[in-house]
């Protein structure tokens, strides 16, 4: 309890409530809609958009945010062609992705200090300005999803289905693009580019264990992400190791536990 005196572990926490909520709506549509490999080329394409941030001098999380959607919104375009294989365009952004980011953060004016937190995470950078935006996020997505949950289900199950309604399935699938790439560019500072897929992917795996109903995969899928957080947090805190892989390292130990428990 003495480590609720610090600030930073207190922006940790309220970091993680939010990461939970956001990773734990939008990771269920995800692991529903088998968008993970999609879900991981714009996580490492953010990175173009971080070495683009160091270098121009403006905010690596705000560069991040736009390269990401306008790389979660090419791959989606291409996908959706005739004459482009879905893993094709995914390695495509993928690879330019880190490619820009790493030319742009070696031609950056001086040394680079934050690169490694965003790489792997690093609870000591998560700001009150992250904050604010991880909350934004995490609020309309919940109403989003509270508003269309109807048209999210009838899509992420059956896309023609969701056609034959009249429900635009395009518009609907480009919004929640929009949705993954900025909840990923949100969650850099504390888990990292390497490891945020995770986050959004094996709480969700954990839930569907005990159920297959896509509300109750979100509210347990935000539970167990916010105990691997805290768990995560506190392992990171006493073993002095990154945030982002001791959150991922409790949150497959949790999975490993209870898959053993539904086993028996």
């Amino acid at each position: 309890m003495d480590l609720l005196q610090y600030t930073f572990f207190q922006r940790a926490l309220l970091g993680s409530l939010l990461a939970s909520i956001a990773c734990g709506i939008i990771g269920t549509y995800i692991v529903t809609r088998r968008l993970v490999f999609i879900s991981g080329g714009i996580t490492h394409a953010s990175f173009g958009g971080i070495g683009i941030g160091m270098f121009t001098g403006i905010s690596p999380i705000l560069s991040a945010a736009i390269f990401s959607v306008f790389s979660a919104f090419g791959v989606e375009w291409l996908s959706k062609r005739n004459d482009v294989r879905e893993d094709s365009a995914i390695a495509v952004f993928w690879a330019l992705g880190m490619a820009v980011g790493i030319m742009f953060s070696f031609l950056s004016p001086g040394f680079a200090p934050d690169l490694s937190a965003y790489l792997f995470g690093n609870i000591l950078t998560v700001s009150t300005g992250d904050l604010y935006f991880l909350g934004i996020i995490s609020l309309l997505l919940i109403l989003f999803f509270a508003l269309f949950i109807h048209p999210i289900l009838y899509i992420a199950f059956d896309r023609e289905f969701a056609r034959s309604q009249g429900i635009p399935v395009r518009l609907f699938e480009y919004l929640l693009m929009l949705f993954i790439a900025l909840t990923i560019v949100a969650t850099l500072r504390m888990i990292g580019i390497v490891l945020v897929i995770s986050l959004l992917t094996i709480p969700q795996t954990t839930a569907n264990l005990f159920t297959y109903k896509f509300k109750h995969i979100i509210w347990l899928s935000i539970l167990i992400g916010f105990i691997s957080c805290i768990g995560g947090l506190m392992l990171s805190y006493f073993l002095h190791v990154p945030s982002g892989a001791s959150i991922i390292f409790v949150s497959i130990l949790i999975y490993a536990v209870c898959k053993l428990i539904k086993s028996f």
